[in-house]
């Protein structure tokens, strides 16, 4: 079963890809690889989470911002490829949470992102990652990650 049809069966589709919101692309594929820039909790055209986590945004909020965010790096890889059904795995996540002082569970949050890729692809899902505090993001969003997958292309 290819991605398309996992996401449907988890009652998701893919969305379309948001644009790049400054000077980069949103995509960049090097042989079998794609490095997604930093995507953003777009949720049809809004952010679903704004502020500091722990403060003006909830654990559970951000995680599924995190999530949120790990479907527009599929969306984005896909556009890329022109068809999400390239990807094979992923090979690493990096999360960025916009964090209070004294907040200390990132791991938690972008765990939205790593628990919906291994939701979708199983042992594929699984990947080597990085969880960062930081004092702010692009538009107040309260997560941003970035994903490297690897496709079955190789030039």
């Amino acid at each position: 079963m290819g991605i398309r049809d996992r996401l449907r069966a988890l009652g998701m589709e893919l969305p379309a890809p948001p644009s790049a919101v400054a000077a980069y692309l949103p995509a960049v594929r090097i042989g079998p690889l794609v490095y997604t820039s930093g995507q953003l909790p777009f949720h049809q055209g809004k952010l679903l989470a704004e502020g500091r986590v722990n403060r003006e945004v909830t654990v559970d909020a951000a995680y599924h911002a995190a999530r949120q965010c790990a479907l527009n790096a599929l969306s984005v890889a896909g556009a890329l490829l022109g068809d999400v059904d390239h990807i094979r795995r992923v090979i690493k996540v990096v999360g960025f949470v916009q964090s209070a002082e004294d907040f200390h569970g990132q791991p938690q949050v972008i765990n939205g992102a790593s628990d919906f890729f291994y939701e979708l692809m199983g042992e594929a899902g699984q990947h080597a990652r990085s969880a960062v505090g930081v004092i702010a993001l692009p538009l107040n969003a309260a997560v941003e990650v970035e994903v490297i997958f690897e496709t079955d292309l190789q030039s």
